[in-house]
């Protein structure tokens, strides 16, 4: 026999014997496309990532998603469609030489009419610029076609040149009807899950399990095998396997609260948009999210003070008022008696009127400062207290308000040349009394 032909069967039997030992996770990864479960926005039929495998042309591709839903299977059934070589590499534990290696290798293989490569990078957020950039010539040219895996933001954590040679995917967590549709195939396959063993499975399990992995098959998956292992090993060959919600309950972790550089910024806009939006339901469910993935009470309290500010405004004053209070409740007191008074904050807020006619002042002023010609104080509102004020003019002609019955007398303080409103208030809440009574005084200055 061959030389070669020793290696390949060899390297056969090493793999069969590496897949009966592997997790339940690994063994029940899909065969093929109409085994692989959710992303169906660009892995169904007409979609992008399908039209492109249907037609051969597939680029180099950035998968991005959370843990558990898929991108690692999906790169290995594609390596199968396409007839590729896979090469798997995890960033963290890769080097520059381990790269060129697998460039090299493909180079060779194109020279010699061989399968295309496709290069696997998992973790690849984790590479830093000069491992990216060794693989832009090559991927650009086609020498190897690159599937690069992140749980965070591409556009944050890979370099320009590498994204604008890409084609992201975004991987959503897996539908509850998916993860069961993957435990029952699970229960029932013979050769790679516990289809040779006698499982009865309750419908209240399966979806306890579904729930509780919060869109992670990975999870759900593992879950199920402590559960029917350790079943069968209480109980003995032969018996009849039982997988009720106690048991499952039993096997899976805690719920664990997905919370990153994404997730944080995400929570935090959709926190600040609810309140703006004025619902308080939607706000009470992300502050939650928030505190349950372990942010910072301070950084929340924050932002709610600037909502405070930015979107309430004068229709409300005593929205920044309790805001304010929050930081220093949050600041002082900590977690997890810090939760209560940034709950009342956020929610007094949400149900504020609204208005962003003081934000929108300062921003249009600053604007003008920037980009305008930078106007003088008039000399009549310069500071006079000081020797030699009243030689230079100023202060002179300065009228004070209070000398007036109404603390008010008409007077110029901004200035003919500029001479325009930036405080514009709205008809809501307190700010609808500040208007009418500005209507009043600029009648005054007419």
């Amino acid at each position: 026999m061959a030389k070669d032909s020793k290696n390949s069967l060899f390297e056969s039997a090493e793999r069969e014997k590496i897949q009966q030992n592997a997790p339940l996770a690994v063994r029940m990864r899909p065969r093929d496309l109409d085994e692989f479960a959710g992303q169906q926005h660009f892995i169904g039929p007409g979609k992008l990532l399908r039209r492109m495998l249907d037609a051969g042309r597939l680029t180099s591709v950035i998968f991005y998603g959370p843990p558990g839903v898929g991108k690692t299977s999906l790169a290995r059934l594609i390596a199968t469609l396409t007839e590729a070589k896979f090469h798997y590499i995890s960033a963290p534990a890769a080097s520059v030489k381990d790269i060129r290696e697998i460039i090299d290798t493909a180079k060779s293989r194109l020279m010699s009419s061989g399968p295309r490569t496709l290069l696997f990078i998992d973790e690849i957020h984790r590479f830093n610029r000069a491992q990216q950039d060794v693989l832009l010539d090559d991927v650009e040219n086609g020498v190897v076609t690159l599937i690069g895996a992140t749980t965070e933001n591409p556009f944050f954590s890979v370099n320009s040149p590498l994204i604008s040679r890409s084609t992201i995917f975004n991987f959503e967590p897996l539908d509850q009807s998916d993860i069961i549709t993957l435990l029952r195939r699970a229960i029932c396959d013979p050769e790679r899950g516990f289809g040779k063993l006698d499982i009865d499975a309750d419908d209240d399990a399966l979806e306890y399990l579904a729930l509780m992995c919060d869109g992670d098959a990975r999870r759900a998956l593992t879950a199920l095998e402590v559960a029917i292992l350790s079943q069968q090993k209480t109980g003995g060959r032969g018996q009849k396997i039982r997988l009720d919600l106690t048991i499952a309950q039993e096997s899976i972790q805690k719920k664990s609260i997905r919370y990153d550089s994404d997730t944080h910024y995400d929570l935090a806009s959709a926190l600040q948009k609810s309140m703006r939006g004025s619902d308080p339901d939607a706000t009470t469910y992300w502050l939650a999210r928030m505190i349950a993935g372990g942010e910072d009470p301070r950084f929340i309290a924050r932002r709610i003070a600037v909502c405070a500010s930015e979107d309430v405004g004068n229709a409300d004053p005593m929205a920044v008022v309790v805001a304010a209070s929050a930081v220093q409740i949050a600041e002082l007191v900590g977690m997890p008696e810090a939760q209560l008074a940034l709950s009342q904050a956020a929610i007094y807020v949400a149900c504020a009127p609204k208005s962003n006619a003081s934000a929108s002042a300062i921003w249009q002023a600053v604007s003008d400062v920037k980009a305008g010609r930078t106007i003088p104080v008039p000399a009549h509102l310069k500071d006079a207290h000081y020797k030699g004020a009243k030689k230079m003019g100023y202060g002179t002609g300065y009228k004070y308000p209070h000398k007036s019955p109404t603390g008010f007398v008409p007077q110029d303080y901004l200035g003919e040349e500029l001479g325009k409103h930036y405080y514009e208030p709205k008809e809501v809440g307190r700010e609808k009394t500040v208007k009418q009574h500005l209507q009043k005084l600029r009648k005054y200055l007419k």
